[in-house]
């Protein structure tokens, strides 16, 4: 088999990769919970940035930020831009489906189980998935227990990564859920790299396909300014205790209406 070097770079690719899936990750967390704030319509729009946040930003770009230390001793590689675009497509898409289900279920541990399994199944298929789009010349095989355990890796952390959307709030607590969703999705993807073997050709073979820094940087950009784009929306949007104020507020003037005795945001009678 020929060497593989996963750190071709040294530390730079794989700290960088988990700046970035914690970063996407706490942003993610930070939108869920705005969600579950304000409910409705307008809730399902800030679940779908966090789908993009988690999905692209935390997931996808931390995925490929990683790949540019990725080599392998005898080859070049080169990347299919399709099915590259694709697993990005994945990523995003099975986060979301992910997240509206278990923002559907709220406490029942049936939807939360779910939506981590339909998550960490499409997370595993979009890591695969961008492992195929690689090119080399070289016959590439994996190894079924490490491919196995990387896959209950990545439905041990979408789980968690739901549970905490359900439950974390504050900036304390977002900080700390998001770097250990990092770790998570750092090592599902070590493990998931880990299980790669390749055996390159006694003769170079002609390697078709994009080099990763034509296609991938400005891929990265684009998600990455969507990044921002969504961190200002967090920013100039209402804080979350200004949130819960007026949840209140609303919820008093309801009781008044009603002619009920007041209760404050949980439901507890006043006075």
């Amino acid at each position: 088999m020929s060497p593989i070097d996963h750190f071709s770079f040294g530390l730079l690719t794989p700290v960088l990769a988990y700046v970035m899936s914690s970063v996407g990750s706490m942003l993610g967390l930070l939108l869920t919970s705005r969600a579950r704030l304000i409910g409705g319509r307008e809730g399902r729009y800030w679940l779908v940035g966090a789908a993009f946040a988690i999905g692209g930003t935390g997931i996808w770009t931390m995925h490929f930020i990683a790949m540019l230390g990725f080599s392998v001793s005898g080859t070049v590689i080169r990347y299919d831009v399709p099915l590259t675009a694709a697993s990005a497509l994945i990523a995003v898409t099975v986060v979301g489906m992910g997240l509206f289900l278990a923002s559907y279920g709220g406490d029942r541990l049936g939807f939360l189980l779910g939506g981590g399994l339909l998550t960490g199944v499409g997370v595993a298929s979009m890591h695969y998935l961008g492992m195929a789009a690689m090119n080399m010349s070289g016959l590439i095989s994996y190894d079924p227990m490490v491919v196995s355990l990387s896959v209950l890796i990545a439905v041990a952390a979408a789980t968690v990564a739901l549970w905490f959307t359900l439950r974390v709030s504050g900036a304390l607590r977002i900080g700390g859920a998001a770097l250990v969703m990092g770790v998570a999705v750092s090592g599902m993807h070590y493990t998931g790299m880990y299980s790669m073997s390749v055996q390159t050709h006694s003769e170079m073979v002609p390697v078709h396909g994009a080099k990763a820094i034509d296609f991938l940087l400005p891929l990265i950009v684009g998600l990455s300014v969507i990044t921002v784009g969504l961190l200002l929306a967090v920013i100039l949007s209402p804080s979350e205790k200004e949130l819960r104020s007026e949840a209140e507020f609303r919820a008093r003037l309801r009781q008044r209406d009603e002619g009920a005795p007041e209760v404050d945001l949980f439901g507890t009678p006043r006075g």
